[in-house]
This record gives C-alpha cells, structure tokens and sequence, in this order.
C-alpha cells in the first residue's frame, strides 16, 4: 500500500537516501531511467525496493500517438520486477513513428484525440496488469484544432480510458497563471474524483512566463491547492518532485514534512 508522501529518487539523492533516518514513504523514479538496466544500477535499485515502495513514473509511453517500437515490452518487464501498484506517465505525445523527443507535447484536445488515447490505455493496462494514472502537462500555447478546454479534455479522457488522474499542482498553477485563468476555478473543473496521486513542485519564471523547471521549492499558491485538493479528495499519496538544482536530501525532506502534515490535518 503506497500512503502518504514520497520523494523522486534522483542520482543525487541516492546515497544519502540508504543512510537516512528521516521519514521516507515511498519513492516515484522515472521508468526511462531504470528500465532495462543491469549491473551495479540494478543492485541499487533493488536495495530501494527492499525499503521502500517504488512507483514508476514514464515521459516515453506517448499515449496520445502510440509508444516508440519494443516500449511497452520494456516497461511491462519492468513493472513485473519492481511490482508497484500502479504506473504513470503524461497526457501528452513524445514520439511518432521512430522519432521519440523525450519531451512532453501537448494534444489536440477534441474526440478523436480522446478515443486515441484510451485505446492506448488500454493497450498499457492489459500489457502490465497495473493501473495507469495521467498527468496533466504544462502547455505554453493552445493547439490548432482543440474543441475543449483542458479540465473538459481530462474529465472525457479520464471517463473514456479508466485510467487515473495523477494531479499536478504547480502544473495546474503553471497553465491558469500563463493562460490567464484562476488557479482555484481551474482545480474546480478538474474531475479530482479520478485523483489517485499528487504531484507538489516549484516553477521558475522567465520574462513574465512561469515554466515547469522543478528547479525551486513549492510555492505559496500552490501549497493553497494543496490544501484546497487535500479538503476535496482526502490524503492521497503526494509526491515532492525536484529535478534541477536539486539540493540536499534533507531540504528535499523538509518539503515532504510539509506537505505530510497539511495531509495529517484534512486526513
């Protein structure tokens, strides 16, 4: 049973991580990062399993084209060894045909776009035998052609597919900010009915636009969704994720300790 806060397991995090006595819940790693590895990564990786709940979390399986050649065989292996109870990755394309560009693409967001992405859910579901949870992405420009707004697109994805909702919130801050919509209203919209996971992170800004660097600690407004989320949806498992200047292990922790005990408060 995965509960309560977990950390991204970053190569500068590891070491320390085996020789922690602080809270640690779980652990989320990013499936291209580990998959398919043997050898002295592989030990490491079962010495955190040993300890800790692992949850995979993908940039490549590209549900809204269709995943790269030989993917889904790789990450169904991996998912057998690690054994978690679910898996996610993004509501997004990142490859088409043999090009892959291991970057999260924003969709079309209208009916056809829907149908494409929940046969590929299925397709992933059936293969690992797991759960898959999406993740709303950060966009910085609207695509040509979309019929809905994104909490509409994900309501109908969410619906049409059976997959989760792996709620971002500072990608949700990110999008209203930029977009120029109320963080508060956009959260509202969103089917938090389907939430199994959360996401907490900080953003950096750059001549007036926020971007999803992951590069800071978690900022105010978003802790405020934190808390508005936690109210509507109870404790669910959240995750502190920090992937550029990523700092020490206990600053990392720090964040956790946070955000476990607004989870305590509205459990």
């Amino acid at each position: 049973m995965v509960r309560g806060v977990g950390i991204g397991l970053r190569r500068e995090l590891m070491e320390p991580l085996l020789t922690t006595s602080r809270r640690v819940d779980w652990l989320e790693l990013i499936t291209e990062n580990f998959a398919g590895l043997t050898g002295k990564p592989a030990v490491m990786l079962e010495r955190f399993r040993s300890r800790w709940p692992l949850i995979p979390h993908g940039v490549g399986l590209s549900v809204g084209s269709a995943p790269p050649r030989g993917y889904l065989e790789t990450l169904t292996g991996f998912i057998a060894k690690v054994d978690p109870p679910w898996f996610s990755d993004h509501l997004c394309f990142s490859s088409l045909g043999d090009r892959t560009w291991f970057d999260l693409l924003p969709l079309p967001r209208h009916d056809e776009t829907v149908a494409r992405v929940a046969a590929h859910v299925k397709t992933a579901q059936d293969a690992t035998g797991r759960p898959l949870l999406l993740e709303n992405i950060t966009t910085y420009a609207e695509v040509p052609g979309s019929e809905y707004d994104e909490a509409a697109f994900l309501r109908r994805v969410v619906a049409s597919s059976g997959a989760g909702l792996l709620l971002d919130l500072n990608n949700l801050y990110v999008n209203a900010v930029n977009h120029g919509l109320q963080p508060e209203a956009l959260l509202e919209a969103f089917p938090v009915e389907h939430v199994r996971q959360l996401h907490l992170a900080g953003f950096s800004k750059d001549r007036g636009l926020l971007l999803d660097t992951h590069s800071t600690p978690v900022a105010k407004p978003v802790w405020q969704l934190y808390e508005r989320t936690l109210k509507r949806c109870g404790p669910v498992p959240t995750l502190i994720e920090w992937d550029q200047h990523i700092p020490s292990l206990d600053a990392v922790l720090d964040e956790a300790d946070t955000a476990r005990a607004l989870m305590d408060r509205f459990a």
